[in-house]
């Protein structure tokens, strides 16, 4: 094993194949981001989203997904250039990966592409002859999903943070009050369909806890671009508290908690959400920066 992975898995106590599983995704993740910065790719593009949160925040839960925003539209943007130098950086630490971009077959302003390696061999790789190794079959798959807006909503703000392992590099950032402002227009706006995002409420209260302001123009900016708002509406900080006390009315609490359930080290403190619980909370600690 590369010794920089060694140091990269040194801050995870995983004891359980789902924490070794998880330990190896989010080593994957960050090598893919040193993969980017490579490419230049933090140029013209922002990281957000939970594994933003995780990674540079501190965000108590895992998160699978790699998601990006560039920093102006840009519909001739083209993920496939950045791709190489994300196998290749992969590649030189000993992870033996695929990256795939994702063809759409409809038209979309996000470009997907998809990581994807062997689960046991590289966790026979971090933990030779351990537990958590048994009963992984030789099927069984990494799948990182990386998108990009390439259309995004106006107003956010980034800043640069650093990263030390598994070399010193950058990345461009959204800044709080902007994530914060994308995850409420998640919750808020996400459809629902079959299964609602437990994600979604669980960093919603990770907010709250670390008293980040909401950017309310912002939300406002991305709600009008999903269509959720009219272009000349208001989008007030009563509007907002009315919309959220009537989104958290309707959703399902058994569902959302089996939702983020697999991603948190203590399943206990879910045992306190509940309708009135959100609400309350929200009208108690909720933040909005105009």
């Amino acid at each position: 094993m590369h010794s920089a992975i060694q140091s990269m898995l040194g801050k995870y106590r995983a004891q359980t194949r789902a924490e070794y599983k998880n330990a190896l995704k989010e080593v994957v993740q960050e090598i893919a981001l040193l993969g980017l910065h490579r490419s230049g790719f933090f140029d013209e593009a922002a990281f957000y989203g939970g594994s933003a949160l995780r990674i540079f925040h501190g965000l108590d839960r895992f998160s699978e997904d790699l998601d990006f925003s560039l920093l102006a539209p840009d519909p001739n943007f083209t993920l496939s250039r950045h791709l190489p130098a994300l196998t290749d950086e992969l590649g030189a630490y000993g992870l033996v990966m695929r990256v795939e971009e994702k063809e759409k077959k409809t038209r979309s302003t996000i470009r997907s592409a998809f990581i994807k390696g062997g689960t046991k061999q590289h966790l026979l790789m971090i933990s030779p002859g351990r537990p958590p190794v048994e009963g992984v079959s030789p099927g069984d798959r990494i799948k990182i999903k990386i998108e990009v807006d390439t259309d995004p909503p106006k107003g956010g703000r980034t800043e640069v943070r650093y990263q030390l392992l598994p070399i010193p590099f950058s990345v461009r950032i959204f800044q709080l009050s902007s994530l914060f402002a994308g995850k409420v227009h998640a919750l808020l706006c996400r459809a629902w369909q079959n299964r609602q995002k437990g994600r979604d409420y669980y960093d919603y209260l990770w907010y709250l806890a670390q008293a980040i302001p909401l950017d309310l123009p912002h939300l406002r900016f991305r709600m009008i671009q999903s269509g959720h708002l009219g272009e000349h509406d208001a989008l007030t900080e009563a509007v907002l508290r009315e919309r959220l006390e009537d989104r958290f009315s309707q959703v399902n609490i058994g569902q959302i908690r089996d939702d983020v359930r697999p991603f948190v080290a203590e399943p206990r403190s879910l045992e306190l959400w509940s309708r009135d619980f959100f609400i309350s909370v929200t009208r108690d600690r909720l933040q909005v920066a105009t």
